[in-house]
């Protein structure tokens, strides 16, 4: 018998057999597992875009206060010759 026919006797008996007893309330548990994932994911979620919101608030009040498109001023003065 080759592989492939032992793997189709496999499945087979698999399939034949009984169910296997599924817990009571594991629906209910599963829903509430995935609606708990569900709300930390959108927590995440906005806490994340809260965190990028503070980021370009905070890079715009420095880039106001500090504006570092100017030149700095010169530290030193050239000389005063011809006078």
């Amino acid at each position: 018998m080759s592989g492939m026919g032992r793997k189709e006797d496999e499945v087979r008996r698999m399939l034949e057999a009984s169910r296997p007893q599924v817990p009571a309330g594991l629906a209910a548990r599963a829903a509430e597992r995935g609606a708990r994932l569900l709300r930390r994911r959108r927590a995440l979620r906005r806490l994340w875009l809260l965190a990028a919101a503070g980021a370009v608030v905070a890079f715009t009040v420095w880039a106001v206060v500090a504006e570092p498109w100017q030149a700095p001023p010169a530290t030193t003065t050239p000389p005063l010759e011809g006078w």
